[in-house]
């Protein structure tokens, strides 16, 4: 009796054929590397994600941190300082979120100089929407929880050194 085995192997590119780099000047170059690339990578899928809704990945943060002050309005200053992007300007895509009519803006009664933003129903109806799909695009990252603990943490590291040094 014959067993007939058969392997399916999931073809995976590493990153030096992904940019077409044979060799790296050491291993944490590569690794800094791998985490722009792939962090290039989830925004481009997150940009897909999106686009049937007319938003992009910026505007998703704005959304979510509004949604997180559960019902309080915040300042732009605020919602720069929270957003995971450091380089959007804050201030455009509210504007962008309030021609969508996801988002109001009006002046702080306590600072006129200030404007305050809230989510509108609207925008929290689109969140709900897409918290399905983002929980189902979570289900796509191939690792498991420790995985998940030992990246998180080595990511955290990284943070902390580069802010630790300046």
């Amino acid at each position: 009796m014959y067993i007939h085995v058969i392997c399916i192997v999931k073809f995976s590119m590493q990153l030096e054929e992904e940019i077409k780099q044979k060799q790296f000047r050491s291993k944490q170059q590569k690794a800094m590397l791998n985490i722009v690339f792939t962090a290039s990578y989830i925004n481009g899928e997150q940009t897909k994600l999106f686009k049937p809704y007319n938003l992009t990945p910026q505007q998703y943060n704005v959304l979510r941190i509004l949604r997180g002050q559960n019902g309080n309005p915040a300042s732009i200053s605020l919602i720069q300082d929270r957003m995971l992007d450091k380089q959007s300007n804050a201030s455009r895509l509210i504007d962008k979120l309030e021609d969508k009519k996801f988002v109001t803006r009006f002046t702080c009664p306590n600072d006129r100089r200030q404007m305050d933003i809230s989510i509108t129903e609207k925008g929290l109806d689109l969140l709900t929407t897409l918290d399905t799909m983002i929980i189902d695009s979570e289900k796509n990252v191939p690792i498991d929880d420790s995985e998940a603990d030992i990246l998180n943490n080595i990511l955290d590291k990284i943070r902390n050194n580069q802010i630790n040094q300046k």
